[in-house]
């Protein structure tokens, strides 16, 4: 419940005494942020026996990678050369034959880890993702050919730091899988979007033991939301006994292998609320997404826009086509591999431009195409007077969202990339009658266009109980001030005519206005469960 000052005659809501407003919010993170990027740049961590010739920092942090990595220009702990990295004591099979009890369930389950998506089959395991979701909200992220996908195309590979580790479990009895767990042992921090780059430093410091590798459970290189406990059961009883079960084997599997962590990253809010309750560390974020309010075109969701906010999207999206550029929806066999060579000039051209990595290769992309192409939706750009490909967006398609990935360009149009990550993205929405767009993480320029600040989830299994309890109370501080960011965001900004309650309500956040003769000195006004 967040309780917010009423409008004063000049129509401004005035935060309470003790709250912050948003923006100042937002500035400290940013300061925190660029303190820590500063720190991770200059005051650096070294492996065991790493000499660099260079003075002493006061925070040595043992990094497993045993080296530094500058070349993001970001502080970012971990092997420069990504190099694959085994815990000593660490099989493939490191939990094969433990079986696991729990009352009220018949039978048992069997946990296994392979190292590879190859190594279970692959409608099995789509059988289990299908059953967690239902087919109407089918996330094609967890699919068997998406997961298999950033493995064969050897952008998630240990080469690049990624060595998969999945958690899967049958039935005792009738050897059928019952439960997965995408899961990788990782040397680094990168392509995660859960930012731990600090806790790494922190860890080291406290316990004296190395930060990496960690485990992660996630989609790799996408900040999408979705269920990451994957269960097949014939009760509600039965698949949250597996869902649990999968969470306990992936803590047991940080005492087996020796490593510092597991990480569960934009997972379901039950699957957050579930490993919370086993004492996972809980984290809470902010993504933009759209919502479908049941709109049966795009002038219908321009309608229930202020009128500033609906002229300016209409003035954006005239520009594009003022400039002679006209806009492709591709999808299925529509889809060619002269347009994923075009696209992957435009995603390695981004990736430049921020002094990033490119963490897909070219051959990812042709294997979308091979194996889930009527999943994939690549918004492309064609420049009418050359007939030249010049930007485009990469979607993917699920049961009831679609999901904003990548973008690129090779020459800059006005509004262009408004057009074909965001409007597009709506327009197709409204076609296919999905319930909304996840338009990736960041960007509160979102906002304004109709994607509204949206609470995202990550738990957090530390082996050291003491960090994990000093790292739990952090969290809880960093929730209340995620969480009224979060309904200023909306309060302030949201470009819909009707007040955005509903929204905040189903994110679990009540805007309470207190009255104008109410006293700042009130206890209410401090109170922030």
């Amino acid at each position: 419940r967040v309780v917010v000052g009423s409008p004063r005659r000049d129509g401004i809501l005035r935060p309470k005494r003790g709250d912050m407003t948003a923006l100042a919010a937002r500035r400290a993170l940013w300061i925190f942020a660029a303190i820590c990027s500063f720190a991770g740049s200059h005051a650096f961590a070294f492996g065991p026996g790493c000499n660099l010739g260079l003075s002493q920092s006061p925070l040595r942090t043992c990094s497993a990678g045993g080296g530094v990595s500058r070349a993001s220009g970001v502080g970012i702990f971990g092997a420069a050369r990504r190099r694959s990295l085994v815990p000593s004591g660490l099989a493939a099979d490191g939990l094969r034959g433990v079986g696991m009890d729990a009352t009220g369930i018949k039978g048992s389950a069997k946990i296994k880890v392979l190292e590879s998506m190859k190594g279970v089959d692959p409608k099995e395991w789509d059988e289990v993702a299908l059953a967690t979701t239902g087919v109407e909200k089918m996330n094609p992220f967890m699919s068997w050919a998406f997961l298999n996908a950033v493995e064969e195309s050897r952008s998630a590979h240990p080469s690049t730091g990624w060595q998969p580790r999945h958690v899967v479990a049958y039935d005792s009895e009738s050897g059928s899988l019952i439960g997965a767990v995408p899961l990788y042992l990782k040397s680094h921090s990168y392509g995660e979007y859960v930012f731990d780059n600090s806790w790494a430093r922190a860890y080291g410091s406290i316990t004296r033991e190395p930060y990496y590798p960690k485990l992660q459970s996630c989609v790799p290189f996408s900040p999408v939301t979705g269920p990451r406990l994957l269960v097949r059961g014939e009760t509600e009883e039965e698949q949250e006994w597996i869902r649990s079960a999968l969470a306990q084997a992936v803590c047991q599997l940080v005492d087996t292998m020796g490593v510092s962590s597991a990480h569960v990253t934009f997972p379901a809010k039950r699957e957050w609320e579930l490993m919370g309750e086993q004492k996972w560390v809980q984290r809470t974020g902010i993504q933009y997404h759209w919502n479908n309010q049941g709109w049966q075109t795009f002038d219908d969701f321009l309608a229930a826009l202020k009128q500033s906010k609906r002229k300016n999207i209409r003035s954006e999206r005239s520009k594009v086509s003022k400039q002679g550029v006209k806009v492709h929806r591709l999808t299925g066999s529509a889809i060619e591999e002269k347009h994923w060579d075009a696209f992957y000039k435009f995603y390695t051209n981004t990736v430049d431009e921020h002094w990033g990595q490119a963490y897909l290769t070219r051959s990812f992309f042709s294997l979308l195409s091979r194996d889930m192409a009527d999943n994939v939706l690549l918004i492309m750009a064609e420049e009418e007077s050359t007939g030249e490909w010049v930007a485009g967006a990469l979607n993917l398609v699920g049961g009831d969202c679609i999901y904003g990935r990548n973008w690129g360009c090779t020459k800059q149009f006005n509004s262009l990339h408004f057009e074909l990550c965001y409007y597009q993205a709506i327009d197709a929405a409204i076609e296919m009658k999905k319930d909304r767009v996840e338009a990736g993480a960041q960007g509160e320029h979102k906002i304004t266009r109709g994607y509204l600040p949206t609470l995202t989830f990550s738990a957090h299994w530390m082996r050291d109980t003491n960090f994990r309890r000093e790292l739990q109370a952090a969290m809880n501080r960093e929730r209340e001030q995620v969480v009224y960011t979060t309904a200023m965001l909306t309060v302030q900004n949201s470009p819909y005519k009707e007040p955005p309650h509903a929204h905040l309500r189903s994110q679990g956040i009540i805007i309470q206005e207190a009255p104008d003769d109410e006293d700042e000195d009130s206890e209410e006004t401090d109170s922030f469960p």
